[in-house]
């Protein structure tokens, strides 16, 4: 059993999750059950699964949910591209979160890899 919390890049996604939620509570309200929702599942999906393969017995279940950590994060990825688009993020607070967003994705395909 793997303890996620020394993985850098369940700490990455961890501080992604955080930054999501306190960015989305400016969203209109309107967007609570549709664009806010969306991105705060993709948001928290990423170090969710990383934790969740920790626990598996298996590196190739752990490389499962890397690979679909990963693919939440290519979702949280377009959906931060959206809420930039519709101005309902700013573009600083855009290419800031993106930026760890495509770092996350770097890592976990890295770890992928290494467990092929």
């Amino acid at each position: 059993m793997k303890d996620f919390r020394n993985l850098k890049v369940w700490e990455l996604a961890h501080n992604i999750a955080m930054t999501v939620y306190k960015l989305t509570e400016s969203f209109p309200r309107e967007e609570i059950y549709g664009l806010t929702s969306q991105i705060r599942r993709a948001g928290i999906s990423i170090p969710t699964n990383i934790s969740e393969g920790c626990g598996r017995s298996s590196d190739a279940d752990f490389k499962r949910f890397l690979q679909i950590a990963f693919g939440s994060a290519c979702e949280l990825e377009y959906l931060l591209f959206f809420s930039c688009e519709l101005k309902y993020l700013s573009k600083i607070d855009y290419d800031e979160v993106v930026s760890q967003v495509i770092e996350s994705k770097k890592m976990l395909s890295g770890l992928i890899r290494k467990l092929k």
